[in-house]
């Protein structure tokens, strides 16, 4: 698998701003099958949009995967690496107005945690 990917997490429990922190983390806490096999089909460099859920509901930074250990297929264990805040935040509506998400897990799968991304969403997703 390749591509780009979102990943949600809940800005209380680890935020973007956690990430910038820290600098890096693995990513875990997924118990979606479609998502696991999502982060387990990463690779190194893969880029990633971080998206924060709750009452933002709001693409607000990106990423990039480190490694990616998948020996454990219900505990893939991928460490990513903070990148950049997003210059001008994407909300869900925004999201949801644009076309090429029409088909997108983004808006038909609302609870998938690690979502998959065309190269246009992302870059739509992070254009500043």
């Amino acid at each position: 698998m390749t591509g780009e990917f979102l990943l949600k997490t809940e800005p209380s429990e680890y935020s973007f701003g956690d990430l910038q922190k820290d600098g890096s983390t693995v990513w875990d806490g997924v118990a979606n099958p479609v998502a696991l096999r999502n982060l387990a089909g990463m690779t190194p460099g893969t880029k990633l949009v971080i998206y924060e859920t709750g009452d933002r509901k709001i693409a607000v930074g990106t990423a990039t995967v480190v490694s990616v250990d998948a020996s454990n297929p219900k505990n893939p264990r991928v460490k990513i690496k903070a990148g950049n805040a997003i210059a001008k935040p994407v909300t869900l509506a925004e999201v949801k107005a644009h076309k090429i998400f029409a088909d997108s897990p983004l808006v038909r799968q609302g609870r998938l945690s690690v979502v998959p991304l065309t190269s246009a969403q992302y870059k739509f997703l992070t254009a500043s």
